[in-house]
């Protein structure tokens, strides 16, 4: 439906709309993951998706596995976003889809140790940063004259002991965000040609909220900043899995829930939505290609207003859109992808939100077993029980 903004409100959807091409420009993906798809006003959806489809056809004969499943699960996600739309709206339709990293979320932190000093950067999309840097002067490996070889050693493992700690807690002035006492990026990479990387991972002193987010121990040749390169080059595939690994350990430890069966868990679209409404769900688990859309429906002869979460089957059946119980008419008030109106509501529910591809063996069980929808408590409920006490109470005020 065609409409005026005016006022105020037109200068707020301008803001949106600022803001949201200034995220865009700031996503960067892994290879080819990303797709940006322009229709023009005069095209149409028909050709569109039939050209995602052929493009599908084509990308599976791709050799190369995560490059592969990255363009097929951009494509996929293209061609469930196409099939909103019935006609190409008036000004056209721009689609963004795919699996990306943006400046702003997603900002990994580095240590650049060796015997000459240490390094402490950050890398942010395509932005590097040195946050601090310090030199350092070390006993070397003989003593000088005049010197007992037991004084020499003490003074050598002082000195080792005490940039040991420096490193350590410099790394935690960097990386742990003082309001929220949590680490400010979302891994860490220990880099250094020699064994105070491996040292300081081990160390007492190494923050233990920082020793969770380390991602890898790297060799490298250099110190300094053409070390701080160096161990940028070496860690971009693993930066680009880090996803991959947070989906995997989101999924297990829904799996560990489950299997324990400590009640703590739930999974399927109606037990979810209902944890959702009662705002036990601590962290929602959605299935990025979830197809499944929320309706609205009025009743034509009542003016009741009911929510229904209809898959493509259920959608193709005529009785979800009538009256169980009289057989009216439903009137579609507002239908929208549940994945898109979760993304925009899931903070009134007070929980988190992650996404789940299919592209992990525990993805792909959770979108193809447990309904691509599934939540980890905050305590234990048994959803159950609250259904069998909403059909109690139905029964007596039915009598």
């Amino acid at each position: 439906m065609a409409f005026e903004i005016s006022g105020n409100d037109k200068n707020v959807e301008i803001l949106k709309m600022k803001k949201l091409i200034k995220m865009l420009d700031s996503v960067r993906g892994h290879g080819t993951s990303l797709i940006s798809l322009s229709i023009n006003p005069q095209d149409q959806t028909s050709r569109v998706a039939k050209m995602l489809a052929e493009e599908h056809q084509t990308a599976s004969n791709i050799k190369k596995r995560v490059t592969r499943q990255s363009v097929l699960g951009a494509i996929t996600s293209a061609q469930s976003r196409i099939k909103l739309y019935k006609t190409v709206p008036r000004n056209g339709l721009v689609l963004y889809t795919g699996i990306g990293i943006t400046e702003d979320d997603d900002k990994f932190g580095f240590i650049v140790i060796d015997g000459n000093g240490t390094l402490i950067g950050t890398l942010s999309g395509n932005s590097r940063e040195v946050v601090h840097k310090f030199k350092v002067e070390l006993p070397k490996k003989h003593g000088r004259g005049g010197q007992s070889a037991l004084r020499f050693s003490r003074l050598q493992i002082e000195s080792h002991h005490n940039y040991l700690r420096k490193t350590a807690e410099q790394a935690t002035k960097c990386f742990i965000d003082p309001e929220t006492n949590k680490p400010n990026v979302v891994g860490l990479i220990l880099a250094g040609s020699a064994e105070f990387k491996t040292e300081l991972n081990q160390s007492d002193m190494f923050d233990p909220r920082l020793r969770g987010k380390v991602l890898k121990v790297l060799d490298i040749s250099f110190g300094g900043e053409r070390g701080f390169n160096q161990a940028i080059e070496l860690s971009s595939e693993i930066l680009s899995n880090v996803n991959f690994v947070k989906e995997q350990r989101l999924i297990g430890k829904l799996f560990q829930e489950i299997n324990q069966d400590t009640g703590k868990y739930v999974f399927g679209i109606d037990d979810t939505i209902k944890a959702l409404e009662m705002g036990v769900i601590e962290i929602l688990l959605v299935g990025k290609d979830l197809d499944i859309n929320r309706y609205v429906l009025k009743n034509i002869v009542s003016n009741e207003l009911t929510i229904k979460h209809l898959n493509k089957e259920q959608e193709a059946d005529h009785s979800n859109f009538q009256d169980s119980d009289t057989a009216s008419e439903f009137e579609v008030e507002d239908k929208m992808a549940l994945v898109e109106w979760l993304s925009y509501h899931y903070t009134e529910f007070g929980c988190t939100m992650e996404f789940v591809t299919n592209k992990s063996e525990e993805g792909s069980q959770f979108c193809s077993v447990f309904g691509g929808i599934g939540g980890i408590l905050r305590y234990e409920v048994d959803i159950r029980a609250f259904d069998e006490d909403s059909d109690d109470d139905d029964g007596v005020a039915g009598e």
